[in-house]
């Protein structure tokens, strides 16, 4: 497939969030085949059933872009071993109502930057059992565990080569995470109805 289109949520909503400055930098690699869009995921409501069958714009809005989009990558801080509650708010209104959940096996990945050692380990692996409940397809490898101390510029500007050099490693992977699951003979009842030996994915 050819200009995949990739809804990026940021869970840092700072004003001078490492993870902003991370997908700042993703941009910049102008990979092809991959248009990234993110969305302000600050300016949705708090989640409340009082509010799902009738949802303000921001969260119409929003949910059409999740029906719109090819994948789903997630860019996450670490919180208290965890990943931030803005992240969470706009992953459940995208799973609600109830039956009517839009990540259902749409292709993901997660990356985070952090300025501690082990780099958002657990906020990622964390966020890896929500979406696994959502029936998301996640990308498994590689992982990236990024420790951005140091790693940005005074403009914000990624400045450290060797992670430059990994993020083309990342993203090409997930191009092909994306195609695998995007393809038109993707049909996994149709495999299975003609047996196990004839399935692609073994």
């Amino acid at each position: 497939m050819t200009n995949a289109k990739i809804l990026t949520l940021i869970g840092g909503i700072s004003r001078d969030s490492l993870n902003k400055k991370l997908f700042n930098s993703i941009q910049e690699l102008s990979l092809k085949d991959l248009q990234f869009e993110s969305f302000d995921i600050s300016k949705l409501p708090f989640f409340s059933q009082d509010l799902e069958m009738d949802p303000p714009d921001s969260v119409t809005s929003f949910k059409e872009r999740i029906r719109e989009t090819d994948a789903l990558l997630l860019i996450t801080p670490e919180y208290n071993r965890s990943f931030p509650g803005v992240l969470k708010n706009a992953i459940d209104w995208g799973s609600r109502p109830y039956g009517h959940n839009l990540w259902e096996k749409k292709p993901a990945a997660i990356l985070g930057a952090s300025p501690g050692n082990i780099g958002t380990f657990g906020a990622q692996h964390h966020l890896r059992q929500v979406l696994a409940y959502l029936n998301m397809y996640v990308l498994g490898q590689p992982e990236f565990y990024f420790n951005a101390k140091d790693a940005f510029d005074v403009e914000g500007k990624l400045i450290n080569s060797k992670t430059k050099e990994l993020l083309l490693q990342f993203f090409e992977e997930f191009y092909e995470h994306i195609s695998k699951f995007n393809r038109p003979d993707h049909n996994i009842k149709e495999y299975i109805s003609h047996g196990l030996e004839d399935s692609p994915f073994i």
